[in-house]
């Protein structure tokens, strides 16, 4: 199979697993923190939103994830350097993940890949070439002038054990409403429901063609099979089943990169906060997004800034909640193209 692209929602299911399965031991929490890896990512930037003073406890993480096209370094796991070549790796995935300061709900909003935006020192592009050109770091500094929100922690991940999770939970259930082609890959799914081995999974969610809203229906995809994967570690990790929630957290951890301040203690206790989180409080949804369109040869999603300020501050002041109340049909529905 082609080198594989990484996949930003193994990141959110890590924090779930290890939440279901901190109580199997010391051993396991050890392995976590010595199998993922940091990098500094804060160091030295400037020019930073400041922490809301209204929204104190509140958390917001960047989950990034790259087409993994890199030349002699990678990019995660044991390998993971704090150095990027401009032009090989670029965000595959973006998405922002707001916790409450009370911990009873949780938002993840996909910010597009093809989103026409201003990457500081690069002029105006793609939201996913500020991780070509710069990492992490660039893409921090992209998303924090975008939304005016504080970045307090990025983690990032690959797709390489996309496929040994789907097939160790069993598969990955997804329905189809319609039945769509994609023309590159001479693949057709068919309307109705599906359980996915991890490849055919991955392919799913990497379509590009031949959805009828393009780039938007890709996060949509994401999203889904996304809270899919949440539900099955729900079901299927139990504490009394250590071998399988070794390997279900050895696949993952061999995979996710963090922040240099982002410790294992702080994982642990960002997964116990979602892990006791009811399904119904973790939302996803999408940026808000005035139209497509196309730059010289790129087609470019093009974000509503209008509606896009009122989301960003409910964001950086914790009341996603009251935004969601109001903006009901965001909210990404239970099955997609």
């Amino acid at each position: 199979m082609k080198k594989s692209r990484i996949w930003l929602g193994i990141g959110i299911a890590f924090v779930v697993l290890v939440g279901a399965v901190t109580g199997t031991g010391w051993y396991l929490a050890h392995r976590l923190d010595e199998q993922v890896r940091t990098v500094d990512v804060f160091g030295g930037l400037e020019e930073r939103p400041e922490p809301a003073s209204d929204a104190a406890g509140a958390m917001n993480i960047l989950l990034l994830g790259t087409d993994g096209r890199t030349g002699g370094e990678a990019t995660t796991g044991s390998e993971a350097t704090a150095s990027w070549t401009p032009g090989e790796q670029r965000a595959d995935t973006m998405m922002l993940l707001h916790l409450s300061a009370d911990r009873r709900s949780a938002s993840v909003v996909s910010i597009p890949r093809d989103s026409w935006v201003r990457i500081p020192g690069h002029g105006k592009a793609k939201v996913n070439a500020a991780f070509s050109e710069g990492g992490p770091r660039l893409s921090v500094q992209t998303v924090e002038k975008l939304t005016g929100v504080r970045i307090d922690h990025v983690a990032w991940v690959d797709w390489a054990g996309f496929e040994e999770i789907g097939d160790l939970l069993g598969g990955v259930e997804v329905y189809i409403p319609e039945t769509v082609h994609d023309s590159a890959r001479h693949r057709t799914w068919t309307k109705g429901t599906h359980l996915l081995s991890g490849e055919e999974a991955l392919l799913y969610v990497r379509q590009r063609y031949g959805l009828p809203g393009g780039d938007l229906d890709r996060v949509k995809r994401q999203q889904y099979v996304l809270r899919s994967i949440l539900r099955g570690l729900r079901q299927s990790v139990d504490p009394k089943d250590p071998k399988k929630a070794y390997d279900l957290l050895d696949i993952i951890t061999r995979h996710l990169t963090v922040d240099s301040g982002f410790s294992g203690g702080d994982l642990r206790g960002l997964a116990l906060d979602l892990a006791r989180m009811p399904s119904s409080d973790l939302t996803f949804f999408t940026a808000p997004v005035s139209g497509l369109g196309r730059e010289g040869k790129q087609s470019v999603v093009y974000l509503d800034a209008r509606k896009g300020r009122g989301l960003w501050a409910a964001v950086r002041e914790d009341e996603m909640d009251v935004w969601l109340g109001r903006n009901p049909e965001v909210v990404t529905g239970q099955t997609v193209s």
